[in-house]
């Protein structure tokens, strides 16, 4: 399998399944979509931001096909003027590339110093798609697994209403 074994060993070691879904590498979501036409999940979005003054970092994860502006998401997180993280600071608290974001490379802040969003609306998801931190597969777990997982993490998050 194609990803970050040591989050394979973590699913396993938290016994949370998913099925892994093997593609061409896929830089967008856009692009990604095709891919994903025939697997029943939820797939999504997932932007990684830092604050004006890059001391504190944000991933918003929401449902693919929404669109966002990037002022509307300032002004309903109340977190100031966010602008994208770099590929430096996506590999140092992420430990992935432009491309493969994901929140599952949360495994990597260990210092939990990304605060995580999710859209109110992911609550009702039955089965949640990500990157496993490579844009070149795409895991399916649950939801209550991905819940799981974030415990197991410690991250803070929370859910925000985007739409």
């Amino acid at each position: 399998m194609r990803g970050d074994p040591q989050l394979y060993h973590l699913l396993d070691e938290l016994k949370i399944t998913f099925d892994y879904y093997e593609h061409p590498p896929v830089p967008t979501v856009e692009e990604a979509a095709i891919y994903w036409k025939d697997i029943s999940a939820t797939h999504c979005k997932n932007l990684f931001f830092r604050n004006h003054k890059g001391n504190r970092h944000y991933l918003v994860v929401f449902e693919y096909t929404n669109t966002l502006a990037i002022k509307d998401l300032e002004g309903m997180l109340r977190q100031g003027k966010l602008t994208f993280a770099s590929p430096e600071r996506m590999m140092r608290f992420l430990g992935v590339e432009p491309g493969s974001v994901t929140p599952l490379g949360l495994i990597h802040d260990i210092a939990r110093h990304v605060h995580l969003f999710l859209d109110e609306n992911l609550r009702h998801s039955e089965k949640i798609s990500f990157h496993p931190c490579i844009n070149t597969a795409s895991l399916v777990l649950t939801y209550s697994g991905f819940l799981r997982f974030l415990k197991y993490t410690g991250q803070t998050f929370e859910y925000v209403k985007l739409y």
